[in-house]
């Protein structure tokens, strides 16, 4: 810049020469480039409030020695330097900085980060470096430097929309040590260290954040640093729009389907097979705002829906430390989704067209906040539904979509291929699917060649077929005479490929596609042909491709339950190690596979399975799902030679509390083959009804069955600590904690880190010890992060606010009580956010609040539901709080009485205890 105050004054490609009080004339000006300054507040702002007698003068002087240098006139009120404002940093730096924050509010964050880091680069030291003495300069020099934070902070933003990592950490750092109450820097730190892969480290800063608050303004963290904490706790979102292979071919139904969805909360994209409807959908969401996700139903059955839909949320159906039955999915689906703002796509709903209307409408009817955008090849019929049809492209659209495919595939058109191009849209009536099929032929047919071929073969298929819908003719007929142009290798693998559920990864399709060492380069082929898809290090079919090639023979389903039967049993192993979270997504990626193999393995392969897939299950929250693939299996399959273990965990996984299980496992001399079984076992018969010396016995006889298996003795020691907590043994129930804790470190398994550590944090805070209480429960917290399991995580943090409350740290309980609301409404856990709702109204009765506590209580008892064993325990604790809040004694004796009368759930002891002190009960 040839003017510039961000650093030493320049007047011209050097430091400006002459005396400080020139310099600081220089730059007084510089700051009010192009515009008059008064002669009266240029000596004010030079000399200050006491000028000398010939401070005039002396402004004169100092003006005449700078025209030597810099072009100033003067228009008998005051002085003007005669340049553009844009000439000088100070200036363009404001400007680019004011650009940038307008492109980012319309969501062009390349922009932004590109004006941002151009204006950031005007920087050469700190504002007005050489001239900070004159009366003027601190002021501005301070604005000047809250806009480069602000500048830097906006710029960091925007490249962590662009690319999420963890480059900026140094940069907020920095920022932070020398404006540490800046609540965005810390809300970008987190967002930085979350995205680089350190969720630890962005919960700590976090509590650091909130420390430094509440000490110097004694304020709890802003709204926006608590919804980055929340997103950290609940980790990286999963299973959202899927990211596209090709370009987009912009068509009329998208404007059509967008503005629909701008009054209509059901919108639904019906047309036939192959006419772009779910392609279209997910430019529909990526370009809705806020929160969209995307639900494939291609493969779901009727009665897996709801599921499928809690699946593709990243929900869960309970916690991973949940001992309770908890609610149903639908259950969960509405609770998760009440308060929620979100665009649901349900895609390919014919399939379960029934099943996909009866759930939108529940959840339309419960859930404000939803929108959904449905894809058939029927309307749903649901009240208040909004129906775009989508057919094939505009001949314009259809011309460009298979002139950028034949691109794409090596095949460039001219202009006199335009007649033959325009033939082969007509004929295949613009089908998008159709016009990618035949433009994937181009590498070895002419335009002129392919046109005549596609005419010929549609006019002969179409003969037999008169009754069908032409659209449906064309892209049958077009499915058909790509399969005839198929090799024998590649017929087999595509008709090999329609096993899969959700697409394979390389391996899977060479173990299962039978056709060994050849598979890759057949597998090109397909590829190339456009049968087959590539989406990254993963392969899909299209479902309607899918349906054509099931059609011409059986799939391989034996050669595939056997391959994800070996998958399974290799994971599950890998699963108590500390390539734990690695497995976890490897068998994500498979999931529909992995239950596929057990719909349609042999009775062996899929209780070998589910035997596989019982602590996978149970760490991903698919209780539900477990439970129903299990009942189908026992169903067909019972009792087998050498695969008691198998039935028995089947059995486990259905909920079934039978004696045959506990038989099971008193027989046992030596460590389980599948080591899960023990909790599972556990947790269907609970607490043993037995003396503390008889339970001693017990827990001793099976921690000697179990040596040799480092993860079952951990486990046990988790097991035979609860119970000692339980009767009250505290000594015993620490040193088994820190003996499972041990055992789970030393394996590097989170989950079992997880129990222990929770069970330590509990521990410590029944002896009174609230501060020891802190550590084990944020370190349990970090492991439930890194294992996304939002239940646990509103769990714990209702937990940590109890010790909070019990430490005497009021703001720290609100906090946590607080976030665990956000976090369980978000998952669908009622019980949860009533929980923490009492919790919030227990500090109102601390505050001598009642009336607030009433509120609250009223609302926590109207969320919580009824039937099951934690819901229940709250709901005394909801009971126990109406009564203490009660302006009225009788009213409170009438709640105190039904505490003593429902007593159930975890704390009833204590809770019942102190509503028979209110009635004054002996």
């Amino acid at each position: 810049m040839a003017y510039g105050v961000l650093g030493p004054t320049l007047a011209g490609p050097t430091v400006a020469a002459g005396g400080a009080r020139v310099r600081a004339l220089l730059a007084r000006l510089l700051l009010d480039a192009g515009q008059v300054v008064p002669l009266p507040r240029l000596i004010d702002d030079l000399y200050g409030d006491n000028p000398p007698a010939g401070a005039v003068n002396a402004v004169q002087s100092s003006v005449s020695r700078l025209r030597r240098e810099v072009p100033i006139s003067y228009d008998g009120s005051g002085y003007r330097l005669d340049i553009e404002p844009d000439e000088v940093d100070a200036h363009r730096f404001t400007r680019l900085a004011g650009s940038a924050r307008s492109a980012a509010r319309d969501g062009d964050f390349a922009t932004a980060s590109a004006q941002l880091t151009e204006a950031l680069a005007l920087w050469r030291g700190e504002a007005l470096a050489d001239v900070r003495s004159a009366p003027f300069a601190a002021a501005a020099a301070d604005r000047l430097e809250e806009s480069r934070r602000q500048a830097l902070e906006d710029r960091i933003e925007a490249e962590l929309h662009l690319h999420p990592s963890a480059d900026a950490i140094d940069e907020l750092r920095k920022l932070l040590d020398v404006a540490p109450l800046r609540e965005h820097t810390w809300a970008l730190l987190m967002r930085s260290l979350a995205a680089g892969g350190r969720p630890a480290e962005a919960l700590a800063a976090f509590e650091q954040a909130r420390r430094v608050l509440a000490d110097e303004l004694g304020v709890d963290p802003s709204a926006e640093l608590s919804a980055v904490h929340t997103a950290v706790l609940r980790g990286p979102a999963r299973h959202r729009l899927p990211a596209q292979l090709t370009s987009f071919v912009d068509r009329q139904e998208l404007a059509r389907a967008e503005a629909a969805l701008k009054s209509a909360r059901l919108v639904t994209l019906a047309g036939p097979g192959g006419a772009g409807k779910t392609r279209l959908s997910i430019e529909v969401a990526g370009r809705h705002p806020g929160e969209a996700c995307l639900v494939e139903l291609a493969g779901t059955g009727p009665a897996d829906v709801a599921r499928t839909v809690l699946d593709a949320l990243g929900l869960r159906d309970t916690g991973l430390r949940d001992r309770s039955a908890g609610p149903d999915t639908l259950d969960r689906l509405l609770a998760a989704l009440s308060t929620r703002e979100l665009l649901l796509i349900l895609d390919n709903c014919e399939h379960v067209l029934s099943a996909a209307a009866e759930l939108t409408g529940r959840l339309l009817a419960a859930c404000p906040g939803l929108r959904v955008l449905a894809t058939s090849r029927e309307p749903l019929g649901v009240t208040g539904e909004v129906r775009v049809p989508v057919a094939g492209l505009p001949v314009e659209a259809a011309v460009r979509l298979f002139a950028e495919r034949g691109a794409a595939a090596g095949s460039l058109l001219g202009a006199e291929d335009e007649t033959a191009v325009r033939q082969i849209v007509r004929t295949l009536d613009g089908l998008p699917l159709a016009l990618e099929l035949a433009a994937a032929r181009l590498p070895v047919l002419l335009v002129d060649e392919l046109a005549r071929r596609v005419d010929d073969r549609f006019r002969v298929l179409s003969r037999g077929s008169s009754t069908a819908e032409s659209r449906h003719q064309t892209l049958w007929n077009l499915v058909a005479w790509s399969w005839d142009l198929l090799t024998p290798p590649e017929q087999t693998l595509a008709r090999a490929f329609t096993v899969f559920r959700g697409g394979a990864g390389l391996d899977a399709i060479e173990q299962v596609g039978g056709l060994g060492p050849e598979t890759l380069d057949v597998l090109d082929g397909l590829v190339s042909k456009s049968l087959i898809e590539r989406d990254g290090a993963r392969y899909r079919m299209l479902s309607t491709i899918r349906a054509f090639c099931a059609a011409q023979g059986p799939a391989p389903t034996d050669r595939h339950a056997e391959y994800f039967l070996r998958l399974a049993q290799t994971a599950d192993t890998q699963l108590r190690g500390p390539d734990q979270l690695i497995w976890l997504d490897r068998l994500d990626a498979d999931r529909d596979n992995l239950h596929a193999a057990v719909r349609h393995g042999s009775d062996e392969v899929a209780l070998r399975l589910v035997a596989a897939l019982s602590f996978y299950w149970w760490l991903r929250g698919a209780r539900g799902e477990a439970a129903a693939l299990a009942r189908e299996l026992l169903e067909r399959a019972g009792p087998a030679d050498g695969l008691a273990e198998e039935y028995v965990l089947c059995q486990l996984n259905t909920g079934l509390a039978d004696e045959h299980p506990a038989r099971y496992l008193q027989a046992l001399d030596r460590p389980p083959a599948q080591p899960f079984l023990l909790y599972l076992s556990a947790f269907t018969a609970g607490p043993p009804r037995a003396s503390d010396e008889e339970v001693v016995d017990m827990q001793e006889s099976l921690r000697a069955r179990l040596r040799g298996s480092p993860w079952s003795e951990a486990l046990a020691s988790i097991g035979s600590g609860w119970i000692a907590l339980f009767r009250g043994d505290q000594p015993w129930a620490d040193r088994e904690f820190a003996r499972a804790l041990v055992g789970f470190q030393a394996l590097g398994e989170r989950w079992g880190a997880m129990l222990a550590q929770s069970g330590l944090a509990e521990l410590a805070t029944a002896r009174g010890d609230h501060q020891a209480a802190r550590a084990p429960m944020d370190e349990a917290l970090r492991l439930a992060a890194e294992l996304r399991s939002d239940v646990d995580l509103a769990e714990m943090l209702r937990s940590r606010a109890e010790i909070h409350l019990l430490a005497g740290d009021p703001d720290g309980a609100a906090a946590d009580f607080t976030e665990s609301m956000a976090l369980a409404t978000g998952c669908g856990a009622p019980e949860v956010v009533a929980s923490s709702r009492i919790g919030l109204a227990r500090l109102a009765l601390r505050r001598d609040d009642p009336v607030t506590a009433r509120e609250l209580a009223f609302t926590a008892l109207a969320e919580c539901p009824t039937g099951w064993y934690t819901a229940d325990g709250v709901r005394l604790s909801i009971k126990l709080v109406l009564g203490q809040s009660a302006a009225d004694p009788v009213e409170a004796a009438h709640w105190y009485r039904q505490v003593v009368a429902e007593a159930a759930g975890p704390d009833a002891a204590n809770v019942v205890a102190t509503a028979l002190a209110a009635l004054e009960v002996p």
